[in-house]
């Protein structure tokens, strides 16, 4: 019996690790920690920094390198414009890593891009990577007050573009809300779960997988932060990208259908145990 369970187990545990991993990684990606690049070092404007095969990115996105000190110019809380509240943890990524930090404010920012080839027309792929969220802190402004956090992904033959302020006005921040699309019709789109930042807080690290169809052979990956439901208020929500095409787990932080399997495998276990215990428990005929 506990060998059947075992299998029923492994059955599950197999199954689960195909339903979280059943379309293939987008191919022919490179630089996806923004470790290279040929402009000056982080901390530095996207631009400034000039990430290789990185596109787009102009406005308030920056490269910033990984850490939790406030008194180093190169991290996201250090001393540099733009600094944040928080600094998310140091992930344990393998090669290490850069991380983007994007204001979420459409008015300040733009998508970045990345043209990725080798791509079969009509495929599903899986593109996976970490998210973080801050506020723009003390040394940048005395904003005081809680904001929400996402990114906003696709692939299409076009980047990502958004309309500041022509969505409905958002009366929890008096201003209008601004809208995002993609010029290409039938260009893959969709938006990460939403983080909630406490005022002057952070919201860590937390591994994201998302589904993204190619329509062409050869497609643009693109970015946007978007904070705080695309408000055009002078708010400062803060959207940090790390390890794009990335294991799960990095850090001690759990993809959820890892959190899934390991549940269903605890629960096959307490069962086994159960069973074990009813068997051992009864009389022995005469």
């Amino acid at each position: 019996m506990v060998m059947f369970v075992m299998r029923v187990g492994c059955s599950v545990l197999a199954l689960g690790a195909c339903l979280a991993y059943a379309n293939p990684s987008l191919p022919n990606l490179q630089n996806l920690n923004f470790l290279q690049y040929t402009g000056q070092a982080p901390k530095g404007s996207f631009n400034a920094v000039n990430p290789v095969g990185w596109t787009g990115g102009n406005g308030l996105i920056f490269i910033d390198k990984p850490g939790t000190s406030t008194s180093d110019p190169a991290t996201a809380c250090g001393p540099t414009y733009l600094s944040t509240w928080g600094c998310p943890s140091t992930l344990a990524i393998p090669g290490g890593y850069n991380e983007v930090e994007a204001d979420g404010n459409p008015g300040f920012e733009s998508g970045f891009n990345y043209l990725v080839t080798g791509l079969t027309p009509g495929t599903t792929y899986s593109l996976t990577f970490y998210q973080a969220a801050s506020q723009q802190g003390p040394l940048s402004g005395a904003f005081s007050g809680d904001t929400t956090e996402q990114w906003i992904v696709s692939l299409g033959l076009s980047g990502l573009t958004f309309c500041n302020g022509c969505g409905p006005f958002d009366p929890t921040f008096g201003s209008n809300q601004s809208t995002y699309s993609n010029p290409d019709p039938n260009a893959s789109v969709v938006a990460t779960p939403l983080m909630h930042t406490p005022s002057h807080g952070l919201t860590d690290w937390n591994f994201v997988s998302v589904n993204l169809t190619a329509d062409a052979t050869s497609d643009l990956l693109s970015f946007l932060a978007w904070g705080d439901d695309g408000t055009t208020a002078n708010l400062p929500p803060m959207v940090f990208l790390a390890g794009v095409n990335s294991q799960p787990g990095l850090n001690g932080v759990p993809e959820p259908g890892t959190l899934f399997l390991l549940g269903a495998a605890a629960l096959i276990g307490l069962g086994a145990m159960s069973m074990r215990r009813r068997k051992g428990g009864r009389a022995t005929p005469a």
